[in-house]
């Protein structure tokens, strides 16, 4: 994590997404610009919640951890999003780990300034009421319905997720083989059946596996195969 003092290029995000109005006066000197490198993490399980994030470039991963070290993916999110607005509210540890899949970068406001300027204006209140409920509809939505896809439509949508940002046509990422058995667990499948689902990918000639990495070959194919990316 690198903060980055450029109060312009903060201004030129506010005005971007729209978030001027969103934070007042008071809160405005506060907020702070903050960029990730690719795979780094932004928070994690069961540590102490003290920012809200406002995602305005690139792509972050979002999975969840059980007691038993088991993990599963929840959602790729793009901007704009936030990070820590439930814990915020409901004054409780991060729920769940977020990392970057793409370079990215974050606005951040600490709680305390938050409590101090921002409990009582309505502009920012409205923000985060619809910003949680869409969040949660969206969660109710898809997470026991993602999980009846196949294996195979999982890991393209894995794929694709990890390899490519929309809003960056430079970026290509990659899956190394190394992390394998953290992919079948975060797409909630056994690492044998992930192999094999790969080979069978790989002889129809839309991914490659080669020096330690898997790479996507036909994109189209892939997308057409995921039909729509289930994790975004």
């Amino acid at each position: 994590m690198k903060q980055l003092n450029d109060r312009e290029q903060l201004n030129r995000y506010l005005q971007a997404h729209h978030l001027k109005s969103i934070f007042n006066e008071q809160l405005l000197p506060h907020l702070s610009l903050y960029s990730f490198d690719q795979g780094e993490l932004i928070c994690s399980q069961g540590e102490p919640a003290q920012h809200l994030y406002v995602l305005v470039k690139g792509k972050i991963k979002i999975y969840t951890t059980s007691a038993e070290g088991k993990t599963l993916i929840l959602s790729f999110k793009t901007p704009l999003d936030l990070i820590g607005d439930v814990e915020y509210v409901r004054g409780i540890d991060i729920i769940n780990t977020v990392e970057a899949v793409s370079p990215v970068t974050m606005i951040a406001v600490h709680y305390r300034w938050l409590k101090k300027y921002g409990t009582d204006y309505a502009p920012l209140l409205q923000f985060l009421l619809e910003m949680i409920t869409r969040k949660f509809h969206i969660k109710s939505n898809s997470l026991s319905f993602n999980l009846l896809h196949p294996v195979e439509v999982r890991l393209a949508s894995y794929l694709l997720s990890v390899s490519f940002d929309e809003s960056d046509s430079l970026f290509k990422g990659q899956l190394r083989t190394a992390d394998l058995k953290d992919v079948a667990n975060l797409i909630g499948t056994s690492y044998r059946h992930l192999n094999r689902v790969i080979r069978q990918l790989c002889g129809k000639g839309l991914i490659e596996r080669k020096k330690g990495v898997i790479l996507v070959n036909d994109r189209g194919k892939l997308s057409e195969l995921a039909s729509h990316n289930i994790y975004e």
